[in-house]
């Protein structure tokens, strides 16, 4: 609930003119691609609105060999700096500093705790520490063992300790639950704070708004009235510089069990009974838990997986997957999934979720669509041109953050015709917004301790045993055809035939 203006972004998250406490952001991967797109802009971006404390530092951790001078001109290279945030840009950089080390070296911690007990004093952080792991995934447990043996994830005597994990949490379900042991060796679950930056859109925090706070749409909330919903996840880029790694995960792994999982349990979730952490996760962890186990011969009928072709797409051509740098010339792995799952509960039975996801595909572009049952008589269907429709609600999450709402109308004239029109809200427009990160509110939700946007460690293992037996089905029959879908198109025909099999279709999305 953020935009970047100073009195937005203290009136969005709801604590305007309230800083965050004292304390020290540690950074491990500091020299890395997202401290720099999104991780410095954002702590940046949270100085500009007075939401960090004067009593506030960062140090980067990481094997490059900078000199802090080196490091502090790194970051701030990236930053949003315009005339009016100079001197902000000044705070800033002085309370930059840097530690080089292997994570695999004890002696990198000793010095991390000497460099944090010595900025406990000169910065009066208190002895709070949120150490950030923007590092490759084997290194997450690694970290957090070594945080435990220097003694640096204690909490004692009024001080805290909080540890924030990027995704992928695990490459399964067996190793997501080892993950969760080895961490949980260490750390209390208050302290762990499993990161997705989707939770950090307005959109996506907005569901629960307007669900909950809305008493015209709550009630038609439920099977009685929804006939099935859709989740649209599209990418127009390839895998970037990302080739070696994609090749090892693909979209299943990379998307599902995080983005994905996260995105239905809002829509499905029940009311919790407070906006408390734990009390908003419990009602995400039901939902996860509720989804329909999958046969293997539901995994043949329910899902889809694809592979981008060379294509035309942005008025140019572009290359296919295995032509992408790091990518096998013969490799697997899929860059598009849809799925179909049903949730055994009360409140679902019976409605179908239909999600897609994938890369270079025809538009950017992420929605919820909620699509409502036909009327049960359809009184206007001889009228002129009239055209049997159903009524749409869309979230829309990016690029532009809104929502709409479609339903019948007269269209003017003599004759009764009837048309589809939609009612719209845009974001920007109604708020007015500025560059936004999407990690404002999450950091700034760490430093306050508010668990709610993150996963627990149950949540994150639900999610998982919905995608583990697709991912052993589709381990063990290699796909037939790939790549099978152009760039610049919406995937593979038979993501468009998952539909038409329950006489159902995508809804058509345009620029």
């Amino acid at each position: 609930m953020a935009a970047t203006t100073q009195t937005n972004l203290e009136n969005d998250l709801g604590y305007a003119g309230r800083a965050a406490g004292p304390c020290v952001f540690v950074l491990f991967g500091a020299a890395g691609d997202l401290t720099k797109r999104k991780l410095a802009p954002a702590l940046f971006n949270l100085g500009k609105a007075k939401l960090l404390s004067d009593n506030f530092a960062v140090i980067g951790v990481s094997v490059d060999d900078l000199s802090l001078e080196e490091f502090r001109s790194q970051v701030t290279s990236f930053l949003p700096v315009g005339t009016e945030s100079a001197d902000t840009l000044e705070w800033f950089r002085k309370r930059l500093f840097y530690e080089r080390g292997d994570f695999a070296d004890p002696d990198t911690f000793t010095k991390l705790r000497e460099r944090l007990a010595s900025l406990d004093g000169e910065q009066h952080t208190e002895g709070n520490y949120l150490f950030y792991l923007a590092t490759a995934p084997k290194f997450f447990s690694q970290i957090v063992q070594q945080l435990g043996a220097a003694a640096l994830s204690r909490q004692e005597n009024g001080r805290w300790c909080r540890v924030v994990i990027e995704k992928p949490f695990g490459h399964d379900l067996e190793s997501a639950q080892a993950l969760n042991r080895d961490i949980k060796n260490v750390l209390l679950e208050n302290q762990i704070y499993r990161i997705d930056h989707y939770l950090g859109k307005e959109t996506v925090q907005n569901i629960m708004v307007f669900r909950f706070d809305n008493a015209i749409f709550e009630p038609i909330w439920n099977r009685r009235y929804v006939d099935h919903v859709q989740i649209t996840n599209a990418e127009t880029v390839g895998v970037e510089r990302r080739g070696g790694y994609f090749d090892t995960v693909g979209t299943l792994r990379d998307m599902v069990p995080n983005h994905v999982m996260q995105l239905l349990s809002l829509t499905a979730m029940e009311s919790p009974v407070s906006f408390q952490a734990d009390a908003v996760r419990d009602e995400q962890a039901k939902v996860l838990h509720a989804i329909q186990p999958l046969s293997s011969d539901d995994v043949l009928q329910r899902s889809v997986r694809g592979q981008y072709g060379p294509g035309l797409l942005g008025g140019g051509k572009v290359s296919g997957y295995r032509a992408e740098p790091g990518v096998s010339p013969e490799s697997r792995s899929e860059t598009f999934v849809a799925l179909k799952l049903n949730i055994d509960n009360w409140r679902w039975a019976g409605v179908p979720f239909y999600f897609r996801t994938g890369k270079r595909l025809a538009l950017r572009y992420t929605e919820i669509a909620i699509k409502f049952k036909r009327m049960p008589f359809e009184l206007f269907r001889n009228a002129p041109f009239h055209k049997l429709h159903t009524n749409t609600l869309v979230i829309q999450i990016q690029p532009v953050e809104g929502i709409s709402l479609s339903f019948g109308a007269k269209v003017p004239g003599p004759l009764l015709r009837v048309g589809s029109v939609d009612m719209s809200f845009e974001y920007s427009k109604y708020f007015g917004a500025d560059a936004y990160t999407g990690y404002e509110v999450l950091l700034y939700d760490c430093m306050i301790g508010d668990a709610t946007l993150f996963q627990r460690a149950d949540m994150v293992e639900a999610g998982w045993r919905v995608v583990d037996p697709v991912l052993d089905v589709w381990r063990a029959l290699p796909p037939r055809k790939f790549p099978n879908y152009a760039s610049g198109s919406w995937g593979p025909a038979e993501a468009d035939q998952l539909l038409e099999l329950d006489g159902r279709q995508w809804r058509r999305i345009e620029p």
